[in-house]
């Protein structure tokens, strides 16, 4: 299960326009995965820690964007950190990370603050400015910015979570997926079920299975497919 907090009162009053949950719902759709829950947060320490509370507590996994920096409504480090019920501390590796990318300019302690993250967590990194995120247990948190964040959440994605890819969609779908271009596969899987199918009980999966055995044999390149789950086995060959 993963879910999201999107951050930030400039999203809540309409100064700025989300574009991460449309990017979340992507990233995860093409790796076979689901966002079950996302949630939109204002800059309230006390509403943020008590969300952050009760997810931490339910083990799920979660993305969250924003309030990581270290301007005064940046809350989100602070806030994981008290639900966590453990102190921020400066993190090496992203206290590395801040010295490389400010090296030769003055390293204020504002600068460095956002390398103070909950003891225990591990650095998120940010292939735009070397500024860090964090993961603490299943929690991701990222900025706020879409250029910096959406790498960072598909690096996370690419390194943690590689063996549950495919696990939210129907073998059918994933092989549509593995095998033909993204949005060509959106399409066929949106699309109504074919009315001239002969009525028969609903079967899971279904659908997706009965639209590659059609997108199969409009390929002329195409003559032979076997698909097997379990007992099931489907065969199609090409009328000569």
């Amino acid at each position: 299960m993963f879910g999201a907090y999107i951050i930030g009162d400039e999203i809540l009053v309409g100064k700025r326009e989300d574009k991460h949950l449309s990017f979340l719902i992507g990233a995860l759709s093409k790796r076979g995965l689901r966002l079950a829950w996302a949630q939109y947060l204002g800059d309230d320490p006390q509403r943020l820690t008590a969300a952050l509370a009760r997810s931490l507590a339910a083990g799920e996994s979660v993305f969250s964007f924003g309030g990581i920096g270290a301007t005064p409504d940046d809350h989100t480090r602070q806030c994981a950190a008290a639900a966590l019920q453990v102190p921020l501390v400066l993190h090496p590796d992203a206290e590395r990370e801040i010295r490389t990318r400010f090296a030769g300019q003055e390293l204020t302690p504002q600068r460095l603050q956002m390398g103070e993250f909950p003891r225990g967590a591990a650095i998120i990194p940010n292939p735009v400015n070397r500024i860090p995120g964090f993961s603490v247990g299943e929690h991701h948190f990222v900025p706020g910015f879409p250029q910096m964040a959406w790498p960072m959440v598909e690096w996370v994605l690419d390194t943690r979570y590689r063996e549950r890819f495919g696990s939210g969609i129907s073998d059918e779908e994933l092989l549509l997926r593995l095998t033909m271009p993204e949005e060509q596969v959106d399409a066929m899987v949106a699309s109504p079920p074919a009315t001239e199918r002969p009525a028969e009980p609903s079967r899971p999966g279904r659908d997706p299975l009965v639209r590659l055995l059609r997108e199969v044999e409009s390929r002329k390149s195409i003559g032979y497919l076997r698909l097997e789950k379990g007992s099931d086995v489907v065969v199609w060959r090409r009328a000569s």
